[in-house]
């Protein structure tokens, strides 16, 4: 059984955002929160909110331990872009866009009966 969590509409790069998502997909719940808790950056605070929320539908749906549970498939796709101007060089105006990003995660328990 796989277990989703999805978190939209947050204000930060979706390019920043995939280097961290790529570093915990594959990897344990437990090891992904722990390394999200060490890591010292801002961008890391959602995706821990993202797994924990995935680990805690997890146990509440079919109480699975979150030791027991591996991020099988975790996105950060691009959200809407706010875009506003700002005066330029010789009277011209510049775009500046203010990226968001919409985030999904797929767990799943790991079989413990292939050992």
């Amino acid at each position: 059984m796989q277990f989703v969590a999805k978190f939209r509409h947050v204000r930060l790069s979706p390019y920043k955002m995939r280097r961290l998502v790529n570093a915990i997909r594959g990897k344990k719940v437990t090891y992904a929160l722990g390394w999200l808790s060490a890591y010292p950056v801002k961008l890391s605070l959602p995706i821990k909110k993202l797994v924990a929320s995935a680990a805690a539908n997890a146990k509440y749906l079919k109480n699975v331990n979150p030791e027991q549970i591996i991020i099988k498939d975790v996105r950060v796709d691009e959200g809407p872009m706010y875009r506003y101007y700002k005066p330029g060089a010789m009277g011209r105006t510049n775009i500046y866009r203010r990226r968001s990003s919409h985030m999904s995660i797929v767990l799943e328990p790991v079989d413990t009966r292939e050992e």
